[in-house]
């Protein structure tokens, strides 16, 4: 079973505090002690994010690691990927990110690791880099598509809701033509994919939504409510 767990934002490098999403994320792996990997490469490996992914998961039932690309493990790249339960892709530059693992052949070793049933998860860079395209602010202060791995077909646009700019650029990109159909996400909201389907979309604040996106002679906008993982 392949998975995949994109979230439009949230987790543990926005909201420490909450645990619903990330305690979701481990369960998927259905390992009793999941070996879970943080890939900061959109942030240029960060030291603040990585603190934050071992702050707060080495309070879980867990094994938590990172890969480094600019100090990479000594041995086999893809051994040590391989050999991980969970792949967790933090946020930043998507576009350097693409490069940079096309480089090193990350992303010929996240397919394999995504069809080997490997849990692949994400927040921003981390989530639309499994599209076919995501909507980037890679390029400085302007939004635009960017061709992604294609793991998961059409397009993704996280922080539907907190960056004011993303929504009504995404649909102007679907309705130009300039991006594939595709879906959105709120902060706080995780889409789930299981083999190439959603299978549960999630949040970790009540009222949260994913859209699904599309032109057909008009523009189409479906807003998805998210499953509230906290009490109602």
């Amino acid at each position: 079973m392949k998975q995949i767990v994109a979230l439009g934002g949230g987790g543990f490098s926005t909201e420490p505090e909450n645990e619903l999403i990330d305690r979701y994320i481990l369960k998927c792996s259905g390992a009793e002690n999941p070996k879970i990997c943080y890939v900061p490469t959109a942030s240029g490996d960060s030291d603040i994010c990585i603190s934050w992914f071992y702050d707060f998961f080495n309070k879980m039932e867990c094994q938590p690691s990172h890969l480094s690309l600019f100090k990479p493990p000594s041995g086999d790249i893809e051994a040590f990927v391989l050999d991980k339960d969970i792949i967790y892709v933090g946020g930043g530059n998507t576009k350097n990110l693409l490069v940079l693992w096309k480089e090193w052949g990350l992303d010929r070793i996240l397919r394999k690791a995504w069809e080997k049933g490997i849990v692949l998860a994400g927040i921003s860079a981390g989530s639309i880099c499994w599209f076919e395209e995501g909507l980037t602010d890679s390029y400085g202060d302007r939004l635009e598509p960017l061709e992604c791995l294609g793991f998961l077909k059409g397009s993704n646009c996280p922080h539907y809701d907190s960056e004011p700019d993303r929504r009504p650029a995404y649909q102007e990109l679907i309705a130009s033509g300039k991006m594939h159909a595709g879906i959105a996400a709120d902060d706080s909201v995780a889409i789930h994919y299981v083999d190439d389907e959603i299978f549960r979309i999630i949040s970790s604040h009540p009222g949260k939504h994913a859209y699904e996106v599309r032109f057909e002679g008009k523009l189409i906008e479906s807003q998805i409510p998210a499953e509230y993982l906290g009490q109602a």
